[in-house]
């Protein structure tokens, strides 16, 4: 019974078509990648973000829920994070047009709110699951050509957040009282992990083993400068196999708290990391 379509986020007169009477809209497209060209995060991250916010406005019914997802990435430092909360403070620089225009994003959402919009945010960190089809094969790509070597002392800590769960944390913040628009939320599984412990058991069990070894996060990170610098020569550069982002996100640890989620929306994860990573891993042949 739920009717769906396909529209480019920068038709704004299908997205308000799309949007016509909605009770509850959840704004979940983005252009997601270490690396590209930021006219095209900017249409998609910025723009569409404000075609969507427009639209629940004057098209949606009276009273709206809209759910906006966004990244902690923006919160990234070239630094360990942890136990970040919702208002510590955006460095005022940032190494990819991703972060910068999520950013932007934000604002535009800050900005309904205080129009009358009741918007919410989520934050989920390094979403994964069953048919992922961005972080999980990035890492399994690499492995199988042999490139990928752990980056720093590899004990990186990270929260990551299995799909299931930023499903619930929507399905919450449509329901969240309406004194809570205007908000952004982190939400994770709330069981920090060792990266890449996790990392090596995926791409083992898809027969793509990390190699052996380390690669030190200053070299990592002068190779990776020198890899964006040759792609922006060289026009309709494929993505490099190293950014600084990338390297930055490898090998710096980052939780955050979860308390504001836990506390106003009741957000519980629900599927436990243990189980999630066996739920992610291929099924096993007989």
């Amino acid at each position: 019974g739920i009717e769906t379509r396909a529209v480019a986020l920068e038709d704004a007169d299908a997205i308000a078509e799309a949007c016509a009477n909605a009770h509850a809209v959840v704004h979940a497209a983005a252009l997601s990648s270490p690396w590209g060209n930021a006219i095209d995060f900017h249409r998609a991250n910025v723009t569409g973000t404000q075609h969507v916010l427009r639209a629940a406005q004057r098209r949606g019914a009276p009273g709206a829920r809209v759910v906006h997802i966004s990244s902690p990435s923006v919160y990234f430092r070239f630094a360990d994070q942890f136990d970040v909360k919702e208002d510590a403070p955006f460095p005022r620089t940032t190494p990819s047009p991703y972060i910068a225009t999520k950013r932007a994003a934000e604002l535009l959402v800050s900005a309904a709110a205080r129009d009358g919009l009741d918007v919410i945010g989520l934050r989920p960190r390094a979403i994964f699951g069953p048919g992922d089809s961005s972080l999980l094969p990035r890492l399994l790509r690499a492995a199988a050509t042999g490139r990928l070597r752990v980056i720093g002392d590899g004990r990186t800590i990270a929260d990551l957040t299995y799909i299931d769960n930023v499903v619930d944390a929507v399905l919450l913040a449509l329901d969240a009282p309406k004194d809570f628009a205007g908000r952004f939320y982190n939400i994770t599984n709330g069981e920090p992990v060792r990266l890449w412990d996790v990392i090596g058991e995926l791409c083992a069990a898809h027969n793509t083993p990390v190699q052996l070894g380390t690669l030190p996060r200053a070299l990592a990170m002068t190779i990776a400068q020198l890899m964006e610098v040759a792609a922006r020569l060289r026009r309709g550069a494929a993505e490099p196999l190293l950014t600084r982002y990338s390297v930055a996100v490898l090998s710096y640890s980052q939780t955050l708290s979860i308390e504001a989620a836990a506390k106003d929306l009741r957000y519980e994860p629900r599927v436990g990391m243990r189980e999630a990573i066996a739920r992610t891993l291929p099924p096993q042949r007989s």
